[in-house]
């Protein structure tokens, strides 16, 4: 697998449409940028939460775990009641050079993550403390979010649309689709800038089969 980090400028826009044409899930609905105009990529380090009962349990000593460039992605089964991610989390983080935070689930002290430039992404904000009320349940095993499987080492690309996950077996291909999926949408502009009209664009280039499916995957 090529090294995610070299084409960060890939949007998930286009990832997804990738994944569309291979028959792949990825996109993960409900989750979106805690301030625009930040854009990561990375190997998922995953996190799952629980309910905690009477034996209590920790919220964030993971953090410790995460190696630099990695995306934590968290799985709190969407919960908004209360935090799973906050200031003292946002900047240790940056400060060791992970990559953002991608959460099914909430986050708070926005500010603080804010001033740090520290990107997160998530379900909602939401100033409840986690503390006494979720723990860690697990680290670094497959989860569900939203029907897509992500196993740790998946990449995760998110943006100002949004996350989405790639299965890094896959990362490549769907890579290269994205790509060319890129250049065929500039085409399309270039030539409507040139006078022709949009419909004839996107015809001459193959616009409207761009996301058909074309693997059995």
């Amino acid at each position: 697998m090529s090294d995610p980090t070299a084409i960060s400028h890939l949007a998930t826009a286009s990832v997804s449409d990738a994944l569309d044409s291979l028959g792949l899930p990825g996109s993960l609905h409900g989750i979106g940028a805690l301030r625009q105009g930040r854009r990561t990529v990375g190997p998922v380090f995953t996190v799952t939460y629980e309910p905690v009962d009477e034996a209590g349990g920790t919220v964030g000593d993971f953090l410790d775990d995460v190696p630099a460039g990695a995306v934590i992605l968290i799985d709190n089964a969407g919960r908004t009641d209360c935090t799973v991610w906050g200031g003292i989390m946002s900047r240790t983080a940056h400060a060791r050079g992970i990559a953002g935070t991608v959460i099914h689930g909430t986050c708070r002290d926005v500010a603080i993550a804010t001033d740090a430039g520290y990107p997160i992404w998530s379900v909602s904000r939401f100033m409840r403390t986690g503390k006494d009320r979720v723990r860690v349940a697990a680290v670094q095993t497959p989860i569900t979010i939203d029907g897509v499987l992500i196993h740790p080492g998946d990449i995760l690309v998110a943006d100002d649309d949004g996350a989405v996950a790639v299965p890094a077996a896959r990362w490549d291909e769907v890579a290269d689709i994205a790509r060319r999926i890129d250049r065929v949408e500039e085409a399309i502009v270039d030539a409507v800038r040139d006078g022709v009209t949009l419909a004839e664009a996107r015809a001459r280039h193959g616009y409207h089969s761009l996301q058909t499916r074309k693997d059995p995957s």
